[in-house]
């Protein structure tokens, strides 16, 4: 464990980097608990963030399948939609795992997004998204998600065979703990509500 950097109520930015070290995402965090290793952070609905394009215009899901990955890319402002997130985000694991509530603050499921750790900045975390995900319903039922898309980002150099390999093996980790109704699987912070008193968090300028 190291000393925390942040302390509850910062703003944090975690980065989803390209494999050639560029930026595709931005999504700002509340800081609700880090103890140096493991950060837990809050993003509400509506929040701004910098989301990702294809350059010709169309977002990633309205490309067929083969496109996805081999057409460039461009930052947009965006926002996150519709949903609330509480993230815990360790730096040593492969994964991180999303809570999502629903705009009466009601726990909706857990959605485990495989990543690689590239550590932190001074500013947050700093991952690689892994595209093969996780979703887990409550009372621990889960499944594989973006299966096709992982196979063919490998296909496409977006990530490597051996970084799949490792994020199926998170996946299958994470799984077991869902079977087994462990945490994070075990209703922790299903009841969460933010510190009403706390601004949505904000994205620095000159990020576009």
């Amino acid at each position: 464990m190291h000393d925390p950097l942040w302390t509850p109520g910062d703003t944090v930015v975690e980065r989803f980097l390209r494999p050639d070290g560029s930026i595709g995402q931005h999504h700002p965090l509340r800081v609700i608990a880090d103890d140096g290793t493991v950060l837990l952070g809050w993003l509400p609905a509506d929040t701004p963030i910098v989301g990702s394009r294809l350059a010709d215009g169309r977002l990633f899901r309205e490309a067929p399948l083969e496109e996805r990955f081999r057409v460039p890319r461009v930052r947009v402002a965006d926002f996150w939609r519709d949903t609330s997130t509480l993230r815990r985000i360790a730096d040593d694991e492969w994964s991180s795992v999303w809570w999502f509530f629903d705009a009466d603050g009601h726990f909706l499921n857990w959605y485990v997004n495989l990543e690689v750790p590239l550590g932190r900045t001074p500013s947050g975390p700093d991952r690689i998204d892994g595209i093969l995900d996780v979703s887990v319903e409550p009372g621990g039922r889960w499944q594989w998600k973006d299966e096709d898309e992982a196979e063919e980002a490998v296909l496409a150099g977006r990530i490597t065979a051996g970084q799949l390999e490792r994020l199926r093996a998170e996946g299958e980790r994470i799984g077991a703990l869902a079977d087994a109704g462990r945490f994070p699987f075990d209703g922790t912070w299903t009841d969460f509500r933010p510190d009403p008193d706390w601004p949505a968090p904000g994205l620095p300028d000159g990020l576009l």
